[in-house]
């Protein structure tokens, strides 16, 4: 499976993340309200930023979301865990988006778009979301992700955070709200 695959929507393109995205995707993120739920709400520091840049670059798989009105870089995403065994599995994480372009068509398609590539190659796709974090949690009931019994416990910095695993199937996919 390729992790970083050039994909194009009707609002969207999606390229490889690359260093000399720092400026344009740092940018968006300086922005506290974008971390305020989620388990890692210092992010938009720029030293802890940098560790998640670093960390997206290092790990492969992470993607710039260009604004195709404007050319500009909203935010990123990543594809992570790929594991190819017993019809495949990959992650699909670490997004986020600027404010600017919450609560429409973007996230559906972000998600649209990424899904439809992964579930060429393998048949479910994972989604860690921390447990408090109900805006992430509202978005993965809006395009179709079933709360699994799966979880899984991170280690922060402050202290460990419980993550809840959404899913979505091939075959759920095909039928749900993003199929379109």
């Amino acid at each position: 499976m390729d992790r970083q695959p050039v994909l194009e929507g009707e609002r969207l393109l999606l390229r490889p993340l690359a260093a000399d995205d720092w400026d344009a995707l740092y940018g968006v993120a300086r922005d506290p309200l974008i971390w305020q739920l989620h388990p890692a709400n210092d992010r938009w520091r720029e030293d802890v930023f940098r560790a998640f840049f670093a960390d997206a670059l290092a790990q492969g798989g992470a993607l710039a979301v260009i604004d195709k009105s404007d050319g500009r870089i909203i935010g990123s995403s990543r594809f992570q865990a790929h594991d190819p065994a017993a019809g495949g599995s990959v992650e699909i994480g670490w997004t986020f988006l600027a404010r600017s372009h919450w609560g429409g068509a973007f996230n559906p398609e972000l998600k649209r778009l990424m899904l439809g590539h992964a579930l060429h190659f393998v048949d479910r796709v994972d989604f860690r979301v921390g447990e408090h974090n109900l805006r992430s949690r509202g978005a993965m009931a809006k395009i179709g992700g079933r709360l699994s019994d799966r979880v899984d416990i991170a280690e922060t910095v402050t202290g460990p955070a419980r993550h809840v695993i959404y899913e979505i199937t091939r075959e759920s996919f095909a039928r749900g709200p993003l199929s379109s």
